[in-house]
């Protein structure tokens, strides 16, 4: 057991919040009871997930989406007033760190996708910033679309909108998770043979077709699952809590 102060200073410490310009406030956005046991980790902060914690008698849950973004309505109506009801109702703590899980160098999103799909010397694209936020790496072999985009349908379990952009076979490739498909002019300009992100545009496909880099959006849901967990475990590890990842199925 730990208090809620405590676990507040270790995923500071871990994720330097502090660091980086985001849409949203980083770290307690709830808060609950003082001393903390059981965390529940997952994705988004939605009803379900909420509802799951409460099932498991959770004492804090830790996200990647949580509340309170610039540009929302601050009225606390509606569904905000339901999920902030129950999480005050059972007195639990609610942590979120957006960009942070994203760009953190061993337990964030992208380095943990490079991890999960096997790609070599993952590192982040220099001058794009917060630094992180946009990975490259090596594929141990050349490979083409259609065995790229099935490996990503087995990592992922999802089966990727793809885009092939000539004929070129995918040894370079960039990544962003979530909703960073706006990044594939950097990766264009890079010299990479293919990117990939959570969410597509319109205008990403023609970036693709007329940059000739190939492009894949395989959910934003499925690209930002690994972080949060790998973050629980760290705390699971650390700190000796009982921490439980609840992936709530989202096929955006």
């Amino acid at each position: 057991m730990i208090s809620r102060t405590e676990l507040q200073t270790v995923l500071n410490n871990l994720l330097h919040p502090e660091d980086i310009k985001d849409y949203c406030p980083n770290g307690l956005q709830v808060e609950g009871k003082d001393r903390i046991k059981t965390i529940v980790t997952g994705v988004t902060a939605s009803q379900r997930l909420i509802d799951a914690a409460i099932e498991h008698q959770a004492d804090a849950i830790l996200v990647h989406h949580g509340y309170f973004w610039k540009g929302e309505s601050g009225a606390i109506t509606g569904m905000k007033k339901r999920r902030l009801q129950a999480l005050l109702a059972h007195d639990i703590s609610l942590f979120a760190y957006h960009l942070p899980i994203d760009v953190h160098p061993e337990y964030g999103n992208n380095v943990q996708l490079a991890q999960l799909l096997n790609i070599q010397d993952a590192r982040p694209m220099p001058g794009v910033a917060p630094q992180g936020i946009v990975y490259q790496g090596q594929l141990e072999n050349p490979v083409s679309v259609q065995d790229l985009a099935q490996r990503f349908k087995q990592a992922l379990g999802k089966t990727p909108l793809s885009e092939a952009a000539g004929n070129h076979k995918i040894s370079k490739i960039a990544w962003c998770s979530g909703g960073g498909q706006g990044f594939i002019d950097q990766a264009a300009a890079a010299g990479m043979d293919a990117f990939f992100s959570g969410e597509v545009s319109e205008k990403t496909i023609h970036s693709a077709r007329e940059q000739e880099i190939h492009y894949f959006a395989c959910g934003h849901h499925a690209t930002e699952r690994c972080g949060p967990k790998a973050v629980g475990e760290y705390l699971a590890s650390k700190l000796g809590l009982d921490v439980r990842f609840i992936d709530i199925d989202n096929p955006a």
